[in-house]
């Protein structure tokens, strides 16, 4: 079976792909390669490679494993058309990395930086005083969580009182949702971890009687909860340039009419700190209001920072791909005579019905055969992946599958099945 997944790769006209590498149990370093492609009436994704580096894990020994790999395997680097990845420097770098190797053979290849990994750098940022309420949250939990003694104890009282919760979230600062679930748990839990610090002598347990302090881990708890319900809409198979960028997009006025909203004294927008304030009755001072203004328009900044408006630009000059039926003007980057077609493509009302009814993807793939400059045209502008969350996704089923108890499992075959979207043929085995 896996040789007729090779096989087909070697014949398919494009394909993108994304990679990413990470260490297992036994300290191996592991390459994980995805690849998006046309198939028929659909593009497809699906595991291309799950190796280990055998030394270094520099760009160019990424490289020269991807490369053997396909060349082994018969699949022209041409086929190639773009690759994402999570911007780290074996992989971004100008001269060495793999991606600048992959683009000295692959010339009409592109490269992208994984969105998701970019809004996290967009949103690290923070003022010195949040950033202290961050760090003593952090410290707060260690105290807890890192005790097995206290940690029964905590669950204990949070049970005698009725909690929702019984324990709080460690946070880690490599997980892309760890700040805004700590978060929110710990503020939740305000009340016990008060009660708790009543009987233990702890430098920061003077910190839940401080309503300032408490203000200001509401605020975090809720612009960390927004950022990862935006992380939340980049995750998933088959998100495309095209969706992500208008959830960045929307994200980016958000942050401009929440600064609005400050500037107003509404906070509607942020439910803890509106909760918080009328249950406890606290003053929210201008003080305040104007540090989570500051906090907002450095955030709005990173985001222009990695995603610029030229980008936004490119992406509404291909908007046409996205809905061909809006668009009243003859797209920048159409010929003249593809414009003709695209007027006689938009007309057609079957077309219109179709797509209504089916995904982006597949309805330009469908159209390959009636009008197929139009269709290869769309469809190379759907290939390339928005971010590496498959990779990322890869890692998780690699490391459950490959235990410290099967740590000379070579878990490359698993990973296919699990990463095929076509179920495997078994036989029936009553």
């Amino acid at each position: 079976g896996v040789g007729c997944v090779w096989g087909f790769l070697s014949q398919i006209m494009q394909s993108c792909i994304k990679n990413d590498e990470s260490t297992d149990v036994p300290g191996l370093a592991v390459l994980i390669v995805i690849v998006r492609y046309q198939h028929e009436s659909t593009l497809l994704e699906d595991l291309l490679l799950c190796k280990s580096l055998p030394t270094r894990t520099t760009g160019a020994e990424i490289f020269d494993l991807l490369n053997s790999f396909l060349e082994g395997n018969e699949i022209p680097w041409e086929n190639c058309v773009d690759i994402c990845t999570d911007g780290a420097k074996a992989m971004s770098g100008i001269i060495n990395g793999a991606v600048q190797r992959i683009k000295n053979i692959a010339k009409n290849c592109s490269s992208s930086h994984c969105m998701i990994h970019r809004q996290a750098l967009a949103a690290k940022k923070l003022s010195v005083s949040f950033k202290k309420a961050l760090d003593e949250v952090v410290k707060i939990i260690n105290f807890i969580k890192s005790r097995p003694l206290q940690n029964r104890l905590f669950k204990i009282l949070c049970e005698d009182m009725g909690s929702v919760h019984t324990s709080l979230l460690l946070h880690t600062e490599v997980r892309w949702l760890s700040r805004g679930k700590i978060l929110t748990r710990i503020f939740e839990l305000r009340d016990e971890v008060r009660a708790f610090f009543l009987e233990h002598n702890f430098e920061l347990k003077d910190r839940f009687l401080d309503q300032m302090w408490l203000l200001k881990v509401a605020y975090l708890s809720d612009i960390f909860t927004k950022i990862n319900e935006l992380n939340f809409t980049l995750q998933g198979r088959h998100v495309n340039v095209f969706t992500a960028h208008e959830k960045i997009h929307a994200f980016k006025k958000k942050l401009d009419f929440w600064k609005i909203c400050m500037s107003s004294n509404e906070f509607d927008c942020f439910p803890t700190i509106k909760c918080f304030s009328e249950e406890e009755d606290v003053e929210i001072n201008e003080v305040f209001i104007e540090e989570i203004i500051q906090h907002l328009t450095g955030l709005s900044e990173g985001f222009n920072q990695y995603f610029p408006n030229d980008q936004q630009v490119k992406y509404k000059n291909e908007l046409w791909i996205k809905n061909p039926f809006i668009v009243n003007t003859r797209p920048p980057a159409m010929s003249a005579k593809e414009y003709e077609t695209f007027i006689e493509f938009t007309s057609d009302s079957s077309l219109q019905e179709k797509f209504k009814s089916m995904p982006l993807a597949e309805f330009w793939c469908s159209s390959k055969d009636e009008y197929p400059q139009l269709s290869q045209k769309a469809v190379l502008a759907l290939l390339p992946f928005a971010t590496t969350y498959m990779c990322e996704t890869g890692f998780s089923t690699y490391v459950s599958t490959k235990t410290k108890y099967r740590n000379r499992l070579d878990a490359e075959p698993n990973m296919l099945l699990q990463f095929s979207p076509t179920n495997p043929n078994t036989p029936n085995t009553r």
